[in-house]
Protein backbone atom coordinates (compact mmCIF):
# COMPACT_ATOMS: atom_id res chain seq x y z
CA UNK A 1 0.00 0.00 0.00
CA UNK A 2 1.50 3.74 -0.79
CA UNK A 3 2.11 5.87 2.03
CA UNK A 4 0.30 8.94 2.69
CA UNK A 5 3.06 11.03 4.24
CA UNK A 6 6.03 11.17 0.99
CA UNK A 7 8.62 11.67 3.40
CA UNK A 8 9.80 8.31 5.10
CA UNK A 9 12.17 10.27 7.60
CA UNK A 10 11.30 12.89 9.67
CA UNK A 11 14.09 14.27 11.63
CA UNK A 12 14.10 16.92 14.60
CA UNK A 13 16.63 18.38 16.38
CA UNK A 14 19.37 15.92 16.08
CA UNK A 15 22.49 16.48 17.91
CA UNK A 16 25.81 14.02 18.01
CA UNK A 17 28.77 13.76 20.00
CA UNK A 18 31.73 12.03 20.17
CA UNK A 19 32.80 12.42 23.85
CA UNK A 20 32.93 15.93 24.61
CA UNK A 21 32.97 17.02 21.05
CA UNK A 22 29.53 18.05 18.68
CA UNK A 23 29.46 17.13 15.63
CA UNK A 24 26.03 17.45 14.90
CA UNK A 25 24.05 20.84 15.70
CA UNK A 26 20.45 20.51 15.89
CA UNK A 27 19.70 18.85 12.50
CA UNK A 28 15.89 19.39 11.37
CA UNK A 29 14.97 17.88 8.06
CA UNK A 30 13.14 15.39 5.93
CA UNK A 31 14.26 13.10 3.35
CA UNK A 32 11.65 12.03 1.06
CA UNK A 33 10.52 8.51 -0.04
CA UNK A 34 11.91 6.33 -3.17
CA UNK A 35 14.10 9.53 -4.72
CA UNK A 36 17.78 10.20 -4.20
CA UNK A 37 19.04 12.87 -1.58
CA UNK A 38 22.09 13.86 -1.76
CA UNK A 39 24.23 15.20 0.90
CA UNK A 40 27.21 17.71 -0.03
CA UNK A 41 29.52 19.89 2.10
CA UNK A 42 32.87 20.04 2.62
CA UNK A 43 35.01 17.77 4.55
CA UNK A 44 34.15 17.31 8.14
CA UNK A 45 31.20 19.10 8.40
CA UNK A 46 29.10 15.62 9.67
CA UNK A 47 28.27 14.34 6.24
CA UNK A 48 29.24 11.04 7.44
CA UNK A 49 28.36 11.14 11.74
CA UNK A 50 24.74 11.92 10.09
CA UNK A 51 23.53 9.12 7.96
CA UNK A 52 25.51 6.92 11.02
CA UNK A 53 23.16 8.86 12.90
CA UNK A 54 20.20 7.58 10.78
CA UNK A 55 21.46 3.79 11.57
CA UNK A 56 22.87 4.43 15.24
CA UNK A 57 26.18 3.41 14.12
CA UNK A 58 27.13 6.82 15.74
CA UNK A 59 26.64 5.01 19.26
CA UNK A 60 28.96 1.51 17.95
CA UNK A 61 31.59 4.09 17.57
CA UNK A 62 30.96 5.80 21.81
CA UNK A 63 29.69 8.54 20.26
CA UNK A 64 25.93 9.75 21.66
CA UNK A 65 23.05 11.18 19.90
CA UNK A 66 20.09 13.55 21.15
CA UNK A 67 17.33 14.36 19.32
CA UNK A 68 14.29 13.15 17.21
CA UNK A 69 14.60 10.25 14.12
CA UNK A 70 11.33 8.78 12.57
CA UNK A 71 10.90 6.35 9.79
CA UNK A 72 7.53 6.10 9.04
CA UNK A 73 6.23 7.62 12.32
CA UNK A 74 9.03 4.86 13.88
CA UNK A 75 10.79 6.33 16.38
CA UNK A 76 14.55 5.59 15.58
CA UNK A 77 15.70 5.93 19.45
CA UNK A 78 13.49 3.14 20.62
CA UNK A 79 13.95 0.76 17.60
CA UNK A 80 16.01 -2.20 18.05
CA UNK A 81 19.07 -2.14 16.84
CA UNK A 82 19.07 -5.29 14.26
CA UNK A 83 15.93 -4.59 13.25
CA UNK A 84 16.95 -0.86 12.08
CA UNK A 85 19.55 -2.03 10.55
CA UNK A 86 17.77 -4.23 8.42
CA UNK A 87 15.41 -1.04 8.01
CA UNK A 88 18.64 0.97 6.60
CA UNK A 89 21.48 -0.21 4.82
CA UNK A 90 24.61 1.56 4.62
CA UNK A 91 27.11 0.75 2.07
CA UNK A 92 30.64 2.51 3.08
CA UNK A 93 33.33 4.01 0.54
CA UNK A 94 35.72 1.10 0.85
CA UNK A 95 33.80 -1.57 0.03
CA UNK A 96 33.88 -4.34 2.72
CA UNK A 97 34.35 -7.40 1.01
CA UNK A 98 34.82 -11.01 2.92
CA UNK A 99 38.15 -12.92 1.89
CA UNK A 100 35.97 -15.69 0.42
CA UNK A 101 33.55 -16.42 -2.50
CA UNK A 102 31.05 -14.37 -3.84
CA UNK A 103 28.09 -16.10 -2.62
CA UNK A 104 29.57 -16.55 1.08
CA UNK A 105 30.00 -12.81 1.38
CA UNK A 106 26.41 -12.49 0.17
CA UNK A 107 24.85 -15.35 2.50
CA UNK A 108 26.43 -13.55 5.58
CA UNK A 109 23.10 -11.14 5.76
CA UNK A 110 21.04 -13.37 4.26
CA UNK A 111 21.67 -16.20 6.84
CA UNK A 112 21.84 -13.50 9.73
CA UNK A 113 18.47 -12.28 8.99
CA UNK A 114 16.27 -15.15 7.22
CA UNK A 115 15.74 -18.20 7.62
CA UNK A 116 16.00 -19.47 4.25
CA UNK A 117 16.48 -23.00 2.38
CA UNK A 118 19.36 -23.31 0.01
CA UNK A 119 17.29 -22.78 -3.15
CA UNK A 120 15.64 -19.62 -1.72
CA UNK A 121 19.16 -18.27 -0.63
CA UNK A 122 21.03 -19.13 -4.43
CA UNK A 123 17.64 -17.43 -5.79
CA UNK A 124 18.16 -14.46 -3.71
CA UNK A 125 21.65 -14.34 -4.41
CA UNK A 126 21.52 -14.48 -8.10
CA UNK A 127 18.52 -11.85 -7.90
CA UNK A 128 20.39 -8.89 -6.38
CA UNK A 129 23.67 -10.10 -8.28
CA UNK A 130 21.53 -9.36 -11.62
CA UNK A 131 19.61 -6.26 -10.22
CA UNK A 132 23.36 -4.81 -9.64
CA UNK A 133 24.91 -5.74 -13.26
CA UNK A 134 27.33 -8.09 -11.66
CA UNK A 135 26.01 -11.42 -12.24
CA UNK A 136 26.68 -11.48 -16.17
CA UNK A 137 30.02 -9.87 -15.01
CA UNK A 138 31.08 -12.97 -13.29
CA UNK A 139 29.57 -15.23 -16.04
CA UNK A 140 27.24 -16.64 -13.35
CA UNK A 141 30.23 -18.19 -10.83
CA UNK A 142 28.85 -17.64 -7.52
CA UNK A 143 32.27 -18.92 -6.30
CA UNK A 144 34.93 -16.83 -7.54
CA UNK A 145 37.09 -15.65 -5.11
CA UNK A 146 35.57 -11.73 -4.09
CA UNK A 147 38.81 -10.03 -3.52
CA UNK A 148 39.97 -10.78 -7.01
CA UNK A 149 36.82 -8.90 -8.16
CA UNK A 150 37.70 -4.95 -9.59
CA UNK A 151 36.88 -2.20 -7.53
CA UNK A 152 33.96 -1.44 -9.39
CA UNK A 153 32.27 -4.96 -8.71
CA UNK A 154 33.30 -5.22 -5.23
CA UNK A 155 31.37 -1.79 -4.48
CA UNK A 156 28.41 -3.14 -6.64
CA UNK A 157 28.58 -6.52 -4.67
CA UNK A 158 28.78 -4.42 -1.27
CA UNK A 159 25.21 -2.94 -2.80
CA UNK A 160 24.18 -6.14 -3.77
CA UNK A 161 24.98 -7.89 0.10
CA UNK A 162 22.83 -4.53 1.24
CA UNK A 163 20.08 -4.56 -1.10
CA UNK A 164 19.29 -8.58 -0.18
CA UNK A 165 17.99 -8.32 3.40
CA UNK A 166 15.69 -5.90 1.35
CA UNK A 167 16.24 -2.44 3.68
CA UNK A 168 13.32 0.61 2.76
CA UNK A 169 16.72 2.99 3.02
CA UNK A 170 20.20 2.66 1.22
CA UNK A 171 22.69 5.04 2.26
CA UNK A 172 26.09 5.39 0.38
CA UNK A 173 29.23 7.07 1.92
CA UNK A 174 31.26 8.56 -1.24
CA UNK A 175 31.22 5.16 -3.18
CA UNK A 176 32.48 6.45 -6.01
CA UNK A 177 35.36 8.23 -4.97
CA UNK A 178 37.76 5.62 -6.34
CA UNK A 179 36.39 4.76 -8.56
CA UNK A 180 37.01 5.42 -12.75
CA UNK A 181 34.37 6.98 -15.06
CA UNK A 182 33.20 4.03 -16.04
CA UNK A 183 32.01 2.28 -13.34
CA UNK A 184 30.87 5.94 -11.60
CA UNK A 185 28.72 5.98 -14.59
CA UNK A 186 27.34 2.25 -13.78
CA UNK A 187 26.75 3.19 -10.44
CA UNK A 188 24.70 6.57 -10.92
CA UNK A 189 22.58 4.55 -13.52
CA UNK A 190 22.04 1.92 -10.73
CA UNK A 191 20.98 4.23 -7.99
CA UNK A 192 18.25 5.69 -10.73
CA UNK A 193 16.81 2.56 -11.11
CA UNK A 194 16.84 1.04 -7.47
CA UNK A 195 15.01 4.72 -6.27
CA UNK A 196 12.01 3.01 -7.82
CA UNK A 197 12.13 0.24 -4.81
CA UNK A 198 14.39 1.92 -2.39
CA UNK A 199 14.83 5.62 -0.92
CA UNK A 200 18.55 6.64 -1.83
CA UNK A 201 20.63 8.47 0.63
CA UNK A 202 24.13 9.56 -0.77
CA UNK A 203 27.18 11.54 0.54
CA UNK A 204 29.68 12.67 -2.04
CA UNK A 205 32.22 15.56 -2.39
CA UNK A 206 31.66 14.89 -6.17
CA UNK A 207 29.53 18.10 -6.81
CA UNK A 208 29.20 16.94 -10.33
CA UNK A 209 27.74 13.92 -9.49
CA UNK A 210 25.35 15.31 -7.07
CA UNK A 211 24.36 17.62 -9.79
CA UNK A 212 23.85 14.58 -11.83
CA UNK A 213 21.04 12.43 -9.51
CA UNK A 214 20.45 14.96 -6.35
CA UNK A 215 16.37 15.37 -6.50
CA UNK A 216 16.98 16.36 -3.10
CA UNK A 217 19.54 18.26 -1.71
CA UNK A 218 21.05 18.61 1.64
CA UNK A 219 24.15 21.44 2.08
CA UNK A 220 25.77 21.04 5.66
CA UNK A 221 28.55 23.26 7.29
CA UNK A 222 30.12 22.61 10.62
CA UNK A 223 27.58 20.32 11.47
CA UNK A 224 24.64 22.04 10.62
CA UNK A 225 22.00 21.91 7.76
CA UNK A 226 22.74 25.49 6.28
CA UNK A 227 19.92 24.61 3.25
CA UNK A 228 17.90 22.06 1.73
CA UNK A 229 15.98 22.06 -1.39
CA UNK A 230 15.65 20.68 -5.40
CA UNK A 231 18.19 20.38 -7.97
CA UNK A 232 17.49 23.53 -8.48
CA UNK A 233 19.86 24.44 -5.26
CA UNK A 234 22.49 24.19 -7.71
CA UNK A 235 21.64 26.90 -9.63
CA UNK A 236 20.16 29.35 -7.80
CA UNK A 237 21.04 28.72 -3.82
CA UNK A 238 19.40 31.32 -1.44
CA UNK A 239 22.08 31.11 1.37
CA UNK A 240 25.30 32.98 1.63
CA UNK A 241 27.74 29.59 2.20
CA UNK A 242 26.00 27.52 0.05
CA UNK A 243 26.75 30.45 -2.74
CA UNK A 244 30.06 30.10 -1.49
CA UNK A 245 30.48 26.87 -1.52
CA UNK A 246 28.83 25.42 -4.80
CA UNK A 247 31.02 28.57 -6.39
CA UNK A 248 34.05 27.04 -4.90
CA UNK A 249 33.83 23.62 -6.10
CA UNK A 250 32.59 24.38 -9.54
CA UNK A 251 36.02 26.42 -10.00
Amino acid sequence: MEKANNNIITINNLNAYYKNVQVLKNITCEIPRNSITVIIGQSGCGKSTFLKSINRLVEEEEGRLSGEIRIDEADVMNTPKELLRKQVGLVFQTPVIFPFSVKKNMLYPLEYHYKLNEKEKTEKIINYLKLVGLYDEIKGNLNIHAPKLSGGQKQRLSIARCLCIEPDILMLDEPCSALDIGNTILIENLLRDLKQTFTIILVTHNLSQAKRIAEHVLFMNNGMLIETGDNLMFLNPLKKLTKEYIEYMNY
